[in-house]
């Protein structure tokens, strides 16, 4: 899908830099990319604290083979 945007050259050129990538089109999926797991990993902290485990679960126990 071709789309034109217009993107700040100033920060395109330092990504490109420092993610030495041999392309402003590697830059922009890359920097998409990281983008959606950081906000899928903020997404996921809310959960931190919020699970209820049965302390009589053993773990161990699941290790062991027949």
């Amino acid at each position: 899908m071709a789309t034109n945007l217009a993107i700040d050259d100033k920060l395109l050129t330092q990504a490109l830099k420092l993610g030495r990538f041999k392309s402003k089109k590697d830059t922009v999926n890359t920097a998409l990319s990281e983008f959606i797991q950081r906000r899928r990993q903020k997404d996921i902290v809310q959960f931190f604290g919020s699970i209820e485990f049965d302390p009589k679960y053993d773990y161990k126990k699941s290790r062991k083979r027949p």
